[in-house]
């Protein structure tokens, strides 16, 4: 315990030492902090509950089930930050005094879709709230604010459920049917006449694209199988080479020659040989320059190797020459099969060229084509997206007499910040900053080679301290220590002082926006 409390006066003491320097890092750390802290902008929170009713449209039928109650409230949730109400409230509210064009109006209606939020509290109660964080605008600007457009969506939601017109949404129905169904005649005859000009003219022509693409395609695929047809054709002619030096048949047992161990060794390594040249390999294929060097030296020492004679005549096919003969039959069918397809495809591209020769405003019938198939198509698509945005606005305005809806509690007006606690976070920081000093102030003071107590001189150095020496201030020095006491203590209170000032300042903010 004693050797504990020792090491706690040694650090106490060299943080003391140390002080100015821990003091100076607080300031720092403070300073740093607080300015970042009053960076962050403050939210102002407006909430509001209602109470969405759904009625069941036929009483005692059992027709209105719970699935279809919770289909019923997720179009309520939808609809109250659905786009077109949330245009409504841009231009509502304050914000339209921020919107010119109507690309602003986009993005304040992008920016509202992350502001309010429509939570489900009960079955059929909701609680709407806007967040509203504007550094371009003061407090008391953004609390108002958050208030008018949470006020200005519930708003918006009763006009559309009890003065809605249907009328207008059957006609436009109506008349988007009509368009679509004209569209839809005009994009099939489009169909219909890129289908014969692609058959007139493309016929098999490889790729998509216009003319030239096509075009292009299908000689890139000429030359790939060019390139192909070439590579297949040395193969075999290698094989042949290989076959025209190769005997069909090899003495048996009786009265014929045998080969001895170097002869056989030219055999294989020629079949080798005749192998990566069949793959396709050329002479300066490292593999190949090998194989020549070894078939070099196995015939030469084949030249100098005695040769056998046993009697009889019987002779047996050679196994080299068969393998040979198979591969042979391989590789004359690859040039067989891309000769035929490098023909077929020059005869496309023939018949291709001759069709343009006699029509070359084909391109630009072709052009033109694609042109009117892509505006039809962006037409009909647009329609489409009208007639499904119409006919989301006529069911919810067909429900009007089945919702009841009622506000419970209206929406707040916001008198402090919902986020950030900045007086928490202004304590957090001096709490910091303190603690990052005396951090600071004893680590350095476990880098530098200072004892504060004899023990510890003693324990590190393994020698016996016979004893210490008390230092004699005289009345100058004590004068000297006491001043530079008072300006820690001022150092110290400043940053109370200060943290005092911030605190009192974010109160004086919030008292103005009250």
């Amino acid at each position: 315990m004693g050797d504990i409390w020792t090491e706690i006066r040694g650090a106490i003491h060299g943080v003391w030492q140390r002080r100015w320097i821990a003091i100076a890092a607080a300031w720092a750390i403070c300073l740093a902090g607080w300015l970042v802290v009053s960076q962050i902008p403050n939210q102002y929170e407006s909430r509001a509950r209602v109470f969405v009713q759904l009625r069941q449209l036929v009483p005692g039928d059992g027709l209105a089930t719970q699935q279809e109650q919770q289909r019923d409230i997720d179009r309520v949730r939808q609809t109250l930050t659905s786009a077109v109400n949330l245009e409504k409230v841009v231009r509502g509210t304050a914000l339209a005094d921020t919107v010119a064009t109507d690309r602003d109006v986009a993005d304040r209606v992008a920016s509202l879709q992350r502001m309010i939020k429509v939570v489900q509290a009960q079955d059929s109660l909701f609680e709407i709230s806007a967040t509203v964080a504007d550094t371009g605008n003061s407090d008391a600007h953004n609390a108002k604010l958050a208030r008018s457009i949470v006020q200005k969506l519930i708003d918006i939601f009763v006009e559309d459920n009890l003065a809605q017109g249907r009328d207008d949404a059957s006609q436009s129905l109506q008349f988007l049917d009509q368009q679509l169904a004209q569209r839809q005649k005009q994009l099939q005859d489009a169909e219909a006449k890129k289908a014969d000009f692609q058959a007139r003219y493309l016929g098999s022509l490889p790729g998509t694209g216009t003319l030239s693409d096509r075009l292009s395609a299908a000689r890139s695929q000429l030359a790939q199988v060019n390139s192909d047809l070439a590579a297949a054709q040395s193969a075999l002619a290698a094989v042949n080479g290989q076959m025209a030096g190769t005997s069909a048949t090899v003495s048996g047992s009786g009265g014929t020659a045998v080969a001895g161990p170097a002869r056989a060794r030219v055999s294989a390594i020629q079949g080798q040989l005749a192998e990566a040249r069949a793959r396709g390999w050329t002479d300066n294929h490292p593999d190949v320059q090998a194989l020549k060097s070894q078939l070099a030296a196995a015939q030469t020492a084949a030249r100098s190797e005695r040769v056998t004679v046993s009697g009889g005549t019987s002779a047996t096919a050679n196994p080299l020459y068969l393998s040979l003969k198979a591969m042979q039959a391989d590789k004359a069918a690859q040039v067989a099969a891309l000769m035929n397809r490098k023909a077929q495809i020059e005869a496309d591209i023939q018949s291709f060229d001759e069709k343009m020769a006699g029509d070359p405003a084909a391109a630009q019938e072709q052009a033109e084509i694609d042109r009117n198939y892509e505006v039809l198509k962006a037409q009909y698509d647009k329609l489409l997206t009208d007639r499904e945005q119409v006919k989301l606005r006529s069911q919810a305005a067909s429900q009007a007499d089945a919702v009841k809806f009622s506000v419970i509690d209206p929406p707040t007006a916001p008198r402090s910040p919902t986020a950030p606690n900045r007086p928490l976070l202004l304590t957090g920081v001096l709490l910091a900053g303190l603690g990052g000093g005396i951090a600071a102030a004893f680590g350095l003071s476990q880098i530098a080679g200072t004892f504060a107590t004899s023990n510890r001189l003693e324990k590190v150095s393994g020698m016996p301290v016979i004893g210490s020496v008390g230092r004699v201030l005289s009345d100058a020095q004590i004068a000297l220590r006491r001043r530079r006491f008072h300006l820690f203590l001022g150092a110290t209170g400043g940053l109370a002082v200060a943290w005092v000032a911030l605190m009192g300042l974010e109160m004086f903010q919030r008292g103005m926006v009250a």
